[in-house]
C-alpha cells in the first residue's frame, strides 16, 4: 500500500464513524510533513450545519493546528470529491494537494467549476475509490 492508500485508509475510518452516526459517510484527514495534523467527518446532521462537511471541519482543525489560515504545505485526503462549497474553501485555504476517493457525478466541484481550487493545487483522484464508494452506497441503501 502506497503513502496516499495508507492516509486515505485513515480517511475512511473518519468516513465509518461519519455512518456510524447517522452522517453521510464522508471522512476527510490533513497531512503536513508526514503526519496527521486534522481529521474530520460530516456533522451536518448532529450540528444542524449544511456547511458542517468533513472537508470544512477538517480544514478548520488543521488550521488551528498550524496557527495560520494557510494550508499550502498540506494535502487533504477525502474518500468523496469535494462539491463547490468545500472546493471554494480549499482554495482560500490555498491547499497544496487534493486527494479523493470516489467521484461525485451529481455535486461535485468538478462538475460545475472544474477550475475552482488554487491554480498550485495538484489533485489526485480514484484512491480507494471503491471502499468510499461502497460505503455511500450502503448508507443510502439504508435509508431508503
Amino acid at each position: 500500500m502506497n503513502a496516499d492508500e495508507q492516509y486515505m485508509q485513515q480517511a475512511l475510518l473518519e468516513a465509518q464513524t461519519a455512518f456510524d452516526k447517522g452522517e453521510t459517510p464522508v471522512g476527510a484527514i490533513v497531512v503536513c510533513n508526514n503526519r496527521i495534523i486534522a481529521r474530520a467527518h460530516n456533522l451536518t446532521e448532529t450540528l444542524n450545519d449544511v456547511t458542517a462537511h468533513a472537508e470544512m471541519q477538517a480544514i478548520t482543525a488543521a488550521a488551528n493546528t498550524l496557527g495560520g489560515k494557510y494550508l499550502s504545505e498540506s494535502t487533504l485526503y477525502v474518500t468523496l470529491e469535494p462539491c463547490p462549497m468545500c472546493a471554494g474553501a480549499l482554495a482560500w485555504a490555498q491547499i497544496q494537494r487534493v486527494v479523493y476517493g470516489a467521484s461525485d457525478e451529481k455535486r461535485g466541484y468538478t462538475r460545475y467549476s472544474p477550475e475552482l481550487l488554487h491554480p498550485k493545487t495538484e489533485v489526485t483522484s480514484g484512491v480507494l475509490a471503491a471502499q468510499a464508494s461502497d460505503l455511500m452506497k450502503r448508507f443510502f441503501q439504508a435509508r431508503r
